[in-house]
């Protein structure tokens, strides 16, 4: 069941970023002049190969062995939130290093035929094994363990990303990404997310690059620390200290917002859904959040499609792969309309969504899901 806020709709378009025959919306139809950067949104970090394990009673105990229902590969690390934007319509570019190993290969393809990214800035290094994350995923959370190295520095390294609308950063604790400033300055809106801090030192200082950037997007405990604050809503405020923009997740309460520029302040609760895994999740309403900012729909609007987004990534397999298309959007809008005895108001919430996904379910082209293995051999 879902609840209650007024929203306002856009119109659709329904060009598939990648030609295939998924059913496809462009969000930014009516926002497109020929003077437009070649690219929706830029970003950049590690791609991952992700081996998924979900259906496991409870964590892993040492020196017992757990068996998992249910596994799935995909790309993961960067690959999640490239992604999910691809599949809601935006033209992505990504620059990233790739293995040379058979895990490298597949992750380029899987992103460069299967979601339409553009890999151009992204290299393969030769001799160079791909990083890989595997996830457990267990009583609606995960537990991960990862392994890797650094790849070797790029010669030349480029001077500056590539033009883009917008493009998502990760920030790090005590270090500058100069590709960040760089984006900035030539009017690509920037929208970051933080990770841990591992130091403990939970400074904004620290967050050198935040000052270039339009949004700020932590989950609840990271804005709390980060602020010293004891509420999300509280450290949400606090935070247009130094970003125009704040989002606080709020976990399974939805997501909380404020905009120093407008005045305008929203939250919206999360969508009830029953999780397989929540691996990228985090990554997916960031993507939902990009798209809505740059359509230039209401708050109140983006905050619930992220979190509508994110809902839906939650009952797949994987971060990347999970990520819910316009033809998924759709069919839960149509769903949540047919169900007897839901609050007129919830629905009001996502009214927004008439404007945008097919009035009728088309056939859809099956998007890529994770899989067991990365492939079989062939027969002889």
């Amino acid at each position: 069941m879902i609840a209650s806020s007024a929203s306002v709709g856009k119109g659709p378009s329904h060009f598939g970023a990648t030609g295939q025959c998924q059913a496809q919306v462009d969000p930014l139809a009516a926002l497109r002049t020929p003077d437009d950067p070649p690219w929706d949104v830029y970003l950049t970090g590690t791609v991952f190969l992700d081996i998924i394990f979900t259906g496991l009673d409870s964590a892993p105990v040492r020196g017992t062995e757990s068996w998992a229902r249910g596994m799935g590969s995909s790309p993961g690390g960067v690959a999640n939130m490239a992604t999910a934007l691809a599949r809601l319509g935006l033209r992505t570019s990504l620059a990233a290093a790739f293995g040379s190993d058979h895990y490298g290969e597949y992750c380029w393809d899987a992103l460069a035929q299967g979601e339409g990214i553009d890999l151009s800035p992204s290299r393969t290094v030769a001799g160079w094994h791909s990083p890989v994350t595997v996830s457990m995923a267990y009583e609606g959370e995960r537990t991960m363990v990862s392994h890797g190295h650094e790849p070797p520095p790029e010669e030349p390294a480029p001077d500056c990303p590539p033009r883009a609308r917008a493009a998502v950063a990760s920030l790090v604790p005590g270090k500058r990404a100069p590709w960040i400033a760089q984006a900035a300055s030539k009017g690509t809106r920037v929208f970051a997310d933080v990770g841990w801090d591992d130091t403990g030192a939970w400074d904004l200082a620290g967050l050198a690059d935040l000052e270039h950037c339009e949004a700020f997007l932590p989950n609840a405990e990271e804005a709390m620390r980060y602020t010293r604050t004891s509420s999300p809503r509280e450290a949400a405020h606090a935070l247009l200290d130094h970003v125009p923009l704040a989002v606080v997740t709020l976990g399974a309460e939805g997501a909380y917002a404020v905009d120093r520029r407008t005045g305008e302040s929203a939250e919206v609760p999360a969508i009830a859904v029953e999780a397989l895994d929540p691996t990228g999740a985090g990554d997916v309403f960031v993507a939902g959040f990009v798209t809505g900012t740059l359509a230039g729909w209401p708050l109140a609007d983006r905050l619930a499609f992220a979190g509508l987004t994110a809902a839906l990534s939650v009952q797949e397999f994987g971060g990347s792969l999970s990520a819910p298309g316009w033809s998924e959007i759709g069919a839960w809008w149509r769903k949540v309309q047919s169900l007897p005895g839901q609050d007129p108001e919830a629905l009001q919430r996502y009214g927004f969504l008439a404007g945008l996904v097919p009035t009728e379910q088309p056939r859809p082209w099956p998007l890529r899901r994770a899989v067991p293995t990365i492939g079989f051999r062939r027969s002889a």
